[in-house]
């Protein structure tokens, strides 16, 4: 039995989109429903490559106060994925 829910029902069409479209860029041949004929290597360069393209993104900066330097402030860059 699958414990996987569908949270926002909206976005099941948008990742089938983003899976189609990772899976152009690295050369996999998908069509549409059950794809149960691919090899393990060419559904997890697809993952991988979803993967690859979401953390990309993910970046945040913000500016503190500077903890060394009383009335100075210090840019923090927050980069999710690196060391993956």
């Amino acid at each position: 039995m699958s414990t996987n829910k569908i949270v926002v029902p909206e976005a099941k069409a948008a990742l089938e989109q983003f899976k189609m479209e990772a899976a152009n860029e690295v050369g996999v041949n998908l069509k549409q429903g059950y794809n149960g004929e691919l090899t393990s290597r060419q559904a997890g360069s697809v993952g991988g490559q979803m993967v690859k393209k979401m953390t990309t993104e993910r970046t945040a900066s913000f500016t503190r106060a500077d903890r060394t330097a009383v009335g100075h402030l210090a840019v923090v860059r927050y980069i999710a994925g690196i060391g993956i």
